[in-house]
C-alpha cells in the first residue's frame, strides 16, 4: 500500500479507531504510520520496539499470526496536557488494558509516541 493516502488522526481518540481499521484491512504499513518515527512500542510482551520501521515489522508479524478480526474497544477518557495526551482502553482480550502517550504534530494531527498495548492488572493478594 505504499504511496496510499490514509486518513490522519485529527484527535487523540482517532488513533485507536484507525489502528483497528488498518489492522482489519491487513495494512501493517498504515498501522505503523500512526506512530512517530522514533516511537516506542512495548510489544511483543517483555520487549521494546523502537522506531516506525521496526514497529511496522511487529505489526506485520501480528497480522500474520492473527486469525480473528480486531474489535474496537471503548476508550477511557483522554487526559490532555498541551500537545501531549494519554489515551487508554480496557482490553477486550483480557490483557488488562492498553495505554498510549500521543503527541500533536505541527500540522495538527496526532501520532503515538509511547504505546503499551498490554497492561496486566496487578495480582491481588489472597484474602
Amino acid at each position: 500500500m505504499t504511496g496510499t493516502t490514509r486518513e490522519r488522526a485529527t484527535t487523540p481518540e482517532d488513533l485507536t479507531r484507525l489502528f483497528v481499521e488498518r489492522a482489519n484491512a491487513n495494512d501493517a504499513e498504515g498501522m505503523a504510520e500512526l506512530y512517530a518515527p522514533d516511537a516506542v512500542l512495548a510489544y511483543p510482551p517483555g520487549s521494546v520496539t523502537v522506531g516506525r520501521e521496526a514497529i511496522r515489522a511487529v505489526c506485520q508479524a501480528l497480522l500474520d499470526h492473527t486469525t480473528e478480526p480486531f474489535r474496537p474497544e471503548e476508550p477511557l477518557p483522554t487526559v490532555r496536557y498541551g500537545d501531549l495526551a494519554l489515551t487508554s482502553t480496557p482490553s477486550s482480550d483480557n490483557t488488562g488494558g492498553r495505554v498510549q502517550v500521543v503527541r500533536r504534530e505541527p500540522d495538527g494531527t496526532w501520532l503515538r509516541v509511547i504505546d503499551r498495548p498490554e497492561v496486566r492488572p496487578a495480582a491481588r493478594p489472597a484474602s
